[in-house]
């Protein structure tokens, strides 16, 4: 299939198998349920395959896939191929959220959250895209956010990946055209996930002297009430899967999908508004008290409060 033909999606028969990356919990299984029942050849994949069996009692294959580990992308890619083909459609999912001041984030931390969130993209997409090449048709779905777009304190290393990734669909989208294949983001705004809690438990422990103690409890705090259910602008995942599902079906597909209130309307409203006057308002809502504290060593050892050792989500 040449580029010219490109926008013609076939049936899901013969569309080739549909890879979901995080299907865990959350967004990811809302996804592989949305094509399954569509009746799409859905592989699930998700850090712990026994997290899986609601899909596997769907229909849907499931496999064990940490996308920061690339024994298991390989071999998952080579094995779906073998077994059915071309992958059709790579929705790259798993990712989690890193959050704190960046002084005190130590570097392994922020290894860890790039490893996943975007490094495990980057290859996921080097690894289906030979045999969707020579098929001469694909797509790549980028679970991305509107945190790609609009930056908040305590959240940069979060905000980091995602931009990367809204570079990566970019360059990557017109390198691949050619060859009949597309690349989508999808950009969501708040949705109702485990993320939440963990997106507390990620900010490191330094200690009552850190200089931080009050920013990173206002974030904790700030962040539990942004994601409420019931909220306003905060989303079922059923609703981001909807749009996963039209960015990998779609015959002309929009190259991103903006999805709720916040990822529609907060990118606007940052590009006209001046950058110290975003620090002003973001200031009074997460508010850093200045005290130089005692000194910090973002060393493994002073996160031991932080969590697992593998805190992704939904990879």
């Amino acid at each position: 299939m040449t580029a010219r033909h490109a926008n013609r999606v076939p049936s899901p028969a013969d569309a080739g198998p549909v890879l979901i990356t995080g299907c865990s919990s959350g967004l990811g299984r809302a996804s592989a349920r949305l094509f399954q029942a569509a009746g799409y050849r859905t592989i699930a994949t998700g850090l712990d395959e026994s997290e899986l069996g609601e899909l596997r009692l769907l229909g849907c294959e499931t496999l064990t896939l940490d996308v920061s580990n690339e024994e298991q992308r390989r071999a998952a890619v080579a094995m779906i191929e073998q077994r059915h083909g071309a992958i059709g459609v790579l929705v790259n999912n798993a990712g989690y959220g890193q959050y704190g001041p960046i002084e005190e984030v130590p570097l392994d931390l922020i290894r860890r959250c790039f490893e996943t969130n975007v490094f495990g993209m980057v290859r996921m997409a080097q690894l289906v895209l030979p045999a969707m090449r020579r098929a001469g048709r694909g797509r790549i779905v980028n679970v991305s956010s509107v945190a790609g777009r609009v930056t908040t304190a305590g959240g940069g290393v979060y905000h980091m990946t995602k931009y990367a990734i809204e570079a990566m669909a970019d360059a990557l989208r017109p390198e691949v055209k050619p060859f009949g294949i597309d690349v989508v983001n999808v950009l969501p705004g708040p949705f109702v996930s485990a993320y939440r809690d963990k997106v507390v438990a990620s900010i490191p422990d330094t200690g009552p002297a850190s200089p931080y103690a009050h920013f990173k409890d206002r974030i904790g705090t700030w962040m539990v009430a942004f994601l409420e259910p019931g909220r306003l602008g905060v989303m079922p995942a059923e609703q981001v899967a909807r749009a996963v599902f039209r960015a990998g079906t779609a015959a002309r597909p929009r190259t991103r999908y903006n999805v709720g209130f916040y990822a529609k309307f907060s990118p606007f409203g940052r590009a006209i508004t001046p950058d110290r006057v975003v620090d002003a308002v973001m200031a009074r809502k997460i508010p850093v008290q200045a005290s130089a504290g005692a000194p910090i060593l973002t060393s493994p050892v002073s996160v031991a409060g932080c969590g697992s050792s593998k805190p992704a989500a939904d990879s």
